[in-house]
C-alpha cells in the first residue's frame, strides 16, 4: 500500500490518492489534496487563507511543525481608517454570531506560501504535477457534495455580498445546491501560472499585485510589504508522553496545541478502565477536564504575553503547574459536584482538516482556514480572500489593534501520535474550539478504549459551551440523566452536528497495516493508494 488519506471531501481525498499512485510521498499527497481541497470544500476554505501543518519521519525521528497562519498586515505604517469592513449575521439556529468582512478583514494570506514550502522541503514530485488536480477541478467545476452546499447555505449572506461571489455561489439566482456544478471563473488560469512560478507568484507576482492593488482601490490593509516580510515558521513539536505513547502536537501560534497538551496532562492522571465510555463518571470526568482547562486559559494567556514561547509553554505544563488543576478535577468527582463553568472566546468556525500516512509511515497532519472569507473576489484571479482580521475572537482589544506583523493566535491542533518512535495516529480537526475537545476524545477513544478507528472518529461526543455539557446524539439516555441528577447543567442534543468538529484521521496498526476513517458529521472521506 502505497498511502493513506483522510479528508472533508471525496474530490480532496482522491486528489491525495492520485499523488500517492503517481509516486509521491504524504507530503505530496497532503499538499495537492490540500490545494485540492480549496475548489472541493469552498464551503470552509479557500486559497486565500491559511494553516498550519505537521510532520513526522519515522526514518530520522524528526518532526516539525510548518506553521503558515495568518500575520496581521500594516508593515508600511500606520494603516488608514479602514473604508470596506462591515458586518453580516450569521444564524446558526441555536445561535447567531457577527462577522466583519470586505477587504480590511484580509490578514496576510499563508496558504500558498506554507504549502509551497512544505512540496519543496519533503516532496517528491514537482509542484506542477501537484497542482494537477485541483487544475482538473477549476477547468472542469465541481459537482458540489451536500455539506458543502448546506454550509454555503449557511454562509448566504458572506457568499453573496459582492457580485465577484454571487457569481460562483448564486449563478442562478439562488445558492447553489447538491449535486449542481459549481465554477469559479478564472481560478484555472491562476492555478496554472502558480503550477509555473510557485510561492513567489502569491509574494512579489502577479497574484500578490493583483491583491495589493485591490487593497489599495478599495480602503483595505494588505501591503505588499506584508507579503514580502511573511514567513512560514519551521517549529519544534510540543512532545508529550501518555501512556505508553508520545502526542506530537503544534506550539504557538497553536493556542489549540498548547491547550490540547494540557487537558492530555489531567487526563493521564485518570484510569479510563475504571470509568466505562458513555457512563455517567465518563461524562463527569470529561466536563471537569474541559472546565479545568478552561480556567488555565486564561493563565496561558498571561504568560505567553509576557514570556518568551518556550518558556511559557514550559511553565504551563510544568507538572506542579498540573498537579493543582489534578487535585481540583479529583475533588469535584468525589464531591459529585460540578464545578463553575469558565467560559473562554469562540474561534473560527470554517476550517477543514486532513491526515495522510504514506507506506514508509511518513505522516502529515494539515488543518487550514479563511475564516468565512472576506466576502468578495480579487478580481480577474478567482482568489478568494479570508477574513481573519474580522473575527472578533482574535482581536480581544478591538478591530486593528495588533500590532502589524504579529502572527495571530489559532485553535487549530494537527497532531500525531506515536508509539516506540513508529506512527500510530495522524489526526487534527476543524470546528472552532470544539477543536480541543474532538481530539482529545478521539485520542482517549483509540488509545483508552482501544476503539477502532471509524467508531473512535464517529462516536457521540461532547463538549462544554454556553455553561452546560454539550451531548451530542449517540449517548446513553440513563448515563446522561445520572450526570444531571449530580447538578451538572447538560444540553442533549437531538442530532449529530458539525459543532462538535470534523476529525478525519488516519492510523498506522503496529503491523504497519494503514486504516483511515473520515468524519462523518463534516462529509469525511477517505481513499486508500
Amino acid at each position: 500500500m502505497r498511502g493513506v488519506i483522510a479528508a472533508g471531501d471525496a474530490g480532496t481525498a482522491a486528489a491525495g490518492q492520485q499523488i500517492l499512485q503517481a509516486g509521491g510521498n504524504a507530503v505530496d499527497a497532503a499538499v495537492a489534496a490540500s490545494f485540492a481541497s480549496f475548489i472541493a470544500e469552498i464551503g470552509v476554505v479557500h486559497l486565500g487563507g491559511s494553516g498550519i501543518a505537521h510532520l513526522y519521519d519515522p526514518e530520522s525521528g524528526r518532526s516539525l511543525v510548518y506553521d503558515f497562519f495568518s500575520n496581521t498586515p500594516g508593515l508600511e505604517g500606520a494603516p488608514p481608517n479602514p473604508k470596506d469592513f462591515h458586518e453580516v449575521t450569521i444564524d446558526f439556529g441555536a445561535t447567531t454570531q457577527d462577522f466583519q468582512l470586505g477587504r480590511a478583514s484580509v490578514a496576510v494570506p499563508g496558504n500558498i506560501a506554507g504549502l509551497c514550502q512544505m512540496a519543496a522541503d519533503y516532496g517528491r514530485l514537482p509542484l506542477e504535477t501537484l497542482l494537477q488536480p485541483a487544475l482538473q477541478l477549476a477547468k472542469e467545476g465541481l459537482l458540489i457534495a451536500p455539506f458543502q452546499a448546506e454550509t454555503c447555505t449557511l454562509l448566504h449572506p458572506l457568499y453573496t455580498y459582492t457580485a465577484g461571489m454571487r457569481a460562483i455561489f448564486s449563478a442562478n439566482g439562488r445558492m447553489i445546491r447538491t449535486g449542481e456544478r459549481l465554477y469559479v471563473p478564472n481560478l484555472y488560469d491562476t492555478l496554472q501560472t502558480l503550477a509555473r512560478e510557485g510561492a513567489t507568484y502569491a509574494q512579489t507576482g502577479a497574484l500578490a499585485q493583483a491583491l495589493v492593488a485591490d487593497q489599495i482601490k478599495n480602503g483595505g490593509l494588505l501591503t505588499q510589504a506584508d507579503l514580502d516580510n511573511y514567513r512560514v515558521h519551521k517549529l519544534p513539536s510540543i512532545r508529550l508522553p501518555y501512556r505508553e505513547y508520545e502526542i506530537l502536537l503544534p506550539p504557538p501560534s497553536s493556542t489549540g496545541g498548547v491547550l490540547t497538551a494540557f487537558t492530555l496532562k489531567l487526563l493521564a492522571h485518570f484510569d479510563m478502565q475504571k470509568r466505562p465510555h458513555g457512563s455517567a463518571s465518563h461524562l463527569q470526568l470529561l466536563y471537569e477536564i474541559m472546565v479545568a482547562t478552561n480556567r488555565a486559559r486564561n493563565l496561558w494567556e498571561e504568560a505567553s504575553d509576557v514570556l518568551p514561547v518556550e518558556e511559557a509553554i514550559g511553565r504551563f505544563l510544568d507538572d506542579r503547574f498540573v498537579k493543582a488543576y489534578v487535585e481540583e478535577v479529583q475533588d469535584a468527582l468525589i464531591s459529585k459536584s460540578a464545578s463553575p463553568f469558565a467560559p473562554e472566546p469562540p474561534a473560527p468556525n470554517n476550517t477543514s482538516h486532513l491526515s495522510v500516512v504514506d507506506g514508509d509511515g511518513l505522516a502529515v497532519s494539515l488543518t487550514t482556514t479563511a475564516g468565512e472569507s472576506a466576502g468578495y473576489v480579487v478580481p480577474g484571479t478567482g482568489y478568494i480572500p479570508n477574513n481573519m482580521m474580522g473575527e472578533a475572537d482574535l482581536h480581544p482589544n478591538g478591530f486593528h489593534t495588533r500590532p502589524a506583523g504579529q502572527r495571530l493566535p489559532t485553535m487549530m491542533t494537527p497532531v500525531v501520535v506515536l508509539k516506540d518512535g513508529q506512527t500510530r495516529l495522524v489526526l487534527g480537526s476543524g470546528g472552532s474550539i470544539r477543536i480541543r475537545s474532538a481530539i482529545m476524545q478521539v485520542l482517549s477513544n483509540l488509545l483508552d478504549y482501544q476503539m477502532s478507528l471509524d467508531d473512535a472518529v464517529n462516536t457521540a461526543r461532547v463538549h462544554v459551551e454556553d455553561g452546560a455539557l454539550q451531548c451530542e446524539l449517540g449517548y446513553q439516555p440513563k448515563a446522561v440523566d445520572e450526570l444531571e441528577g449530580m447538578g451538572y447543567p447538560v444540553n442533549r442534543w437531538p442530532v449529530r452536528s458539525i459543532y462538535f468538529g470534523g476529525a478525519h484521521s488516519v492510523s498506522r496498526t503496529a503491523n504497519g497495516r494503514l486504516v483511515a476513517a473520515g468524519d462523518n458529521r463534516r462529509g469525511g472521506a477517505t481513499a486508500v493508494a
